[in-house]
């Protein structure tokens, strides 16, 4: 089913909607994020990732620095439209550590 992006509940997160990002082949989790309606839009138009920091308080396409981008093949929406789960081809590493993914840390 498609949706509308005035139907995302972006008013539940004062403004903005947590963001699962996996790899579109293999599913691994990459990281988590969190967009904006402004950041969604210029996902949608650019067709790369670009994400709300909430510690810059900016917008920043993936990779804009590291070349790190985040190609977007898919975007779904869970069932109460406040999260988003984007399905990418990650080129390079996903994690400022270096890692290829942001979950490298065990808790248990």
């Amino acid at each position: 089913m498609h949706i509308e992006m005035k139907e995302l509940d972006f008013a539940k997160g004062d403004g903005l909607l947590p963001v699962v990002v996996q790899e579109y082949e293999t599913k691994e989790v990459l990281m988590v994020a969190y967009m904006n309606e402004e950041a969604l839009k210029k996902t949608l138009d650019s067709g790369y990732a670009t994400y709300w920091s909430r510690t810059r308080r900016k917008l920043w396409m993936k990779g804009e620095t590291s070349g790190n981008t985040q190609k977007v093949r898919k975007i779904l929406v869970d069932c109460d439209y406040d999260v988003l789960l984007l399905l990418v081809e990650q080129k390079g590493n996903t994690c400022h550590t270096g890692k290829r993914s942001c979950f490298h840390n065990r808790l248990k």
